[in-house]
């Protein structure tokens, strides 16, 4: 009895440092965590997106041959100033400007005209948006091959429905204006049901009370897509400008696969910024020039992206104010 007693009164015994080691471990865990998840995108971040992007800022400062790379001779800013001097730039800068203006503007317009008739009840709406899907499914070097068949001068079926009107053929590779069209109509139909589905999942987050009161007060489907779905849509109208604007910055693989020159046809008349810095690399292999184009594609980019983020802002303040 006494030492049953004994036993029960005894204290246990303090914990060691063993035991104080899972919390300890646990608490640094869960600090460490967050970081251990998100690493392995920094990683490769680091490795393909801003070491390529700091490495080709120092090799726009070299003169580098693609058949010797390794030679290397210190040029400054003397690329970017044989740059700035090089009428081809000028023209693939137009250029770019203007196939970005053409492809941009109707692609947008037509993707925000089929997302507001998805949005209402239709047959098929499944099917539908699935078929507007195909074209961003499509290969860039498929669907480009298919448009130079169709825009063809002698047999292309365009010049046959334009002949049917009373038309003469229109040559859409060598003239400017037409072959600019002609490359903006690959990008419109690549990208116009992508947007489209974007604008679709836009104007379905706008509450239906809004549409109600709308239509209580007698406003008509087209006042109701005016006042309710447009200042709805204003963030992702701004998401899809910005992005359609890079994409058309960096426009290549249409331009390329439209003729099968590097030059953007005879007279460079739709050769874009991307298609003149890989004539730079790899057709003259200049690459230190290369890079140096690579650097403005990316400075012009940031400063369009600013721009329309400037626009929006000012835009949004002054809904705000009244």
């Amino acid at each position: 009895m006494t030492l049953t007693a004994t036993a029960k009164a005894a204290p246990p015994p303090p914990p060691g440092p063993r035991a104080a080691r899972p919390s300890a471990v646990r608490r640094a865990w869960r600090a460490f965590s967050p970081y251990a998840y998100i690493a392995p995108f920094f990683t490769l971040f680091a490795a393909f997106g801003l070491f390529p992007l700091l490495y080709t800022a120092f090799v726009s400062l070299y003169r580098v041959e693609l058949q010797t790379p390794g030679d290397m001779e210190w040029r400054g800013l003397g690329n970017y100033t044989a740059l700035f001097t090089d009428e081809f730039f000028w023209t693939s800068l137009r250029n770019t400007f203007t196939i970005g203006v053409l492809s941009t503007v109707p692609q947008l317009a037509m993707a925000l005209g089929l997302a507001h008739l998805l949005n209402y009840k239709l047959r098929g709406r499944t099917f539908i948006r699935t078929a507007i899907l195909l074209p961003y499914a499509t290969s860039v070097a498929a669907a480009t091959l298919v448009f130079a068949q169709l825009f063809g001068r002698d047999f292309g079926l365009i010049n046959y429905a334009l002949g049917l009107v009373g038309f003469s053929p229109v040559d859409w590779q060598t003239g400017t204006v037409a072959s600019q069209i002609a490359v903006s109509s690959i990008v419109i139909w690549r990208w116009t049901g992508y947007n489209a589905l974007i604008y679709l999942a836009g104007m379905q987050s706008i509450p239906s009370e809004l549409y109600e009161a709308a239509e209580v007060d007698g406003a008509s489907r087209w006042r109701q897509f005016l006042h309710v779905t447009l200042p709805g849509l204003r963030p992702t109208i701004v998401f899809t400008v910005v992005v359609s604007t890079i994409g058309a910055t960096q426009l290549f693989g249409e331009p390329l696969l439209f003729e099968g020159s590097i030059s953007g046809g005879i007279a460079h008349q739709y050769q874009t910024l991307g298609l003149y810095m890989y004539e730079q690399g790899w057709g003259f292999f200049h690459l230190g020039r290369a890079a140096a184009i690579a650097w403005v594609m990316f400075v012009l980019i940031l400063l369009l992206v600013g721009v329309n983020a400037l626009i929006a802002r000012r835009r949004s303040r002054k809904e705000a104010g009244r």
